[in-house]
């Protein structure tokens, strides 16, 4: 059997990094190792020199991504991101030319989302598109009640006080967890990981779901019934042509006052510009809104939600803990591998 040649845009962090090159060189694969995101370059060309390659160029930048996959005409069988790199038609085209010498067959995604992949593409060149359901689930539900009880509590602004030397009072008390309603949009893995968290706290949690007899949850008739009866919503979907945009004005004016938007998922799920003028407005019913995930990331990391004291931002790090990153680098090495060598069944493969 030929030897499976991977390129990692992006490997896992840390001494997660070992583990994860340890485990593709146990599948037989020959590594290509991106040393851009990698922060000690020079402890890794020592530690791996002779059983990898190393490569060092910005795998956000399209053109740079498919000179070197093409390099020398070899090409590769696989990549793999943690990131979401864009893979982009374009990309794809050119990672499958006939004339390389190995043609890519998978891309494998160390995460939940699949939406920076062009999957009627990958489609259309025979790639195989795998990645790791759940393998964040617990450390994105801990990370959104985080964003819940930092919003609701005011801690942001009382850090700031107290480091400016203020002894700062909360102007009204706050309100407790257990007074709350929180409606989860989308209670897969991730969703029904903060159900069961929220639901210890004591809050009651509705959700909603396209197959709600699947779910051992109450379930909300709509989106408008679960945001006129939430005092906190959650996001947790996938982002798709269905979901792109889904929270936009007319939904944001629907919400309870006084209510909280939770978005761990992905940018585009929400109008950002309609959650800043929301937000901005003191009139509006919702009062606060925690933005893990933003529509332009990375270096094009821009929002209108920039300076409003009542946005919570964060650089997409809900499922960045040891645990979640290390099952999901390692689980993603054995489905590429797996699909390499023809062996399918059950590894999860997103169809376009």
């Amino acid at each position: 059997m030929e030897q499976g040649r991977i390129l990692l845009l992006d490997a896992a962090p840390g001494d997660l990094l070992g583990r994860e090159l340890e485990r593709l060189l146990g599948h037989g694969m020959a590594v290509t190792l991106n040393l851009r995101r990698v922060a000690d370059r020079a402890g890794a060309r020592a530690a791996w020199a002779g059983r990898v390659d190393f490569t060092d160029f910005d795998a956000f930048d399209e053109a740079a991504l498919v000179a070197e996959f093409v390099r020398d005409g070899l090409g590769h069988h696989a990549v793999k991101s943690r990131a979401g790199v864009p893979l982009r038609a374009s990309f794809l085209a050119a990672a499958t030319d006939t004339a390389l010498a190995h043609r890519l067959r998978v891309v494998g995604r160390a995460g939940a989302g699949t939406d920076h992949v062009d999957s009627a593409a990958a489609a259309r060149h025979g790639v195989a598109v795998t990645h790791t359901p759940g393998s964040n689930a617990n450390a994105v539900a801990e990370f959104a009640l985080a964003q819940l009880l930092a919003l609701t509590r005011d801690l942001p602004a009382h850090n700031s006080a107290a480091h400016r030397g203020t002894w700062r009072a909360p102007a009204a008390p706050a309100v407790e967890l257990s007074e709350f309603t929180l409606g989860i949009v989308g209670p897969g893995r991730i969703g029904l990981a903060l159900a069961r968290r929220a639901t210890a706290l004591g809050m009651r949690v509705q959700a909603l779901s396209r197959r709600p007899a699947e779910i051992p949850l109450p379930s909300a008739r709509s989106l408008t019934a679960l945001l006129t009866t939430s005092d906190v919503v959650s996001l947790h979907l996938p982002l798709t042509a269905r979901t792109r945009g889904l929270i936009g004005r007319a939904e944001l004016a629907l919400m309870r006052p006084g209510s909280i938007l939770l978005n761990t998922a992905r940018g585009g799920i929400v109008d950002e510009q309609a959650l800043a003028d929301a937000l901005r407005d003191p009139a509006h019913p919702l009062a606060a809104a925690a933005v893990d995930t933003f529509e332009h990331e990375h270096a094009a990391f821009a929002s209108p939600l920039f300076g409003l004291p009542n946005a919570l931002l964060t650089p997409h790090i809900a499922g960045m803990t040891r645990n979640a990153m290390a099952a999901a680098a390692l689980r993603c090495a054995d489905h590429i591998a797996a699909l390499l060598a023809d062996r399918p069944d059950g590894i999860p493969v997103v169809t376009a």
